[in-house]
């Protein structure tokens, strides 16, 4: 099967703004969604209090950026990057409502977009690195996260990713992740979850990851949390 092109995954997102404006569910078919998201704003808050500069690359409708905007006393500007403009615009809207800070939108792919370098305390990357092909596109892309921020700044990640060992692979994804689908809704429903990642996404092992951002020059590395095929972690610059 051939993997989706970027204006496929941007027409799907055009369509469901709805559905990922949802702070209270996060994205059903991902693990812990609404846990890591608590999570990982708690934690940008208690390490950047006095944030002014955020930017979140695949923001989609911006929920990252409104639950951390709950808990900061400060208004940080924040640069919203996404392939569909329909969540562009509805981040927004969201996020003007709680922040006095300049809003920038950015529609493209982050690969491709200009940002200044060496200007953001925070980078939120949910959700969105498993769209990333083959290891040159992860390298470029980890390469340009780590000279975006200033020194001290980290990016947050929450993501789909694999196992190293295909018996694990093959346990912790099509068994006990299948299950997972299967008691959201159904066998058909589970089917068709799996059919749309093997079609749009390239995701890579934890391991993978945490190594390719020592590599590029992250100096502290750390795993937030793990539950089946999705983890979160962090990177400090």
């Amino acid at each position: 099967m051939n993997k989706a092109t970027l204006q496929e995954i941007e027409a799907r997102f055009d369509n469901d703004v709805e559905r990922f404006s949802n702070l209270e569910t996060g994205q059903a078919t991902t693990v812990d969604a609404v846990w890591n998201m608590e999570l990982i704003t708690d934690a940008i808050a208690s390490v950047y209090p006095n944030a002014k500069n955020i930017l979140d690359i695949g923001c989609g409708a911006g929920n990252y950026d409104v639950k951390l905007l709950q808990k900061l006393k400060s208004n940080p500007n924040f640069s919203l990057v996404d392939l569909s403009q329909p969540m562009l615009n509805r981040a927004q809207e969201r996020v003007s409502a709680l922040t006095k800070g300049e809003i920038q939108l950015i529609k493209g792919d982050f690969r491709e977009v200009s940002l200044e370098e060496g200007k953001f305390d925070v980078i939120i990357a949910t959700s969105v690195l498993h769209h990333l092909r083959d290891d040159e596109d992860w390298l470029i892309t980890f390469k340009k996260l780590f000279r975006l921020l200033k020194s001290g700044g980290s990016v947050w990640i929450f993501d789909l990713i694999e196992q190293n060992n295909v018996y694990l692979q093959e346990l912790i994804y099509k068994e006990k992740y299948g299950e997972y689908l299967t008691k959201l809704k159904d066998e058909e429903y589970r089917d068709h979850v799996f059919d749309y990642i093997k079609h749009e996404d390239t995701p890579r092992s934890l391991v993978y990851q945490l190594n390719l951002l020592t590599d590029v020059g992250f100096n502290n590395v750390d795993v937030l949390h793990k539950n089946l095929c999705f983890a979160s972690y962090v990177a400090f610059k």
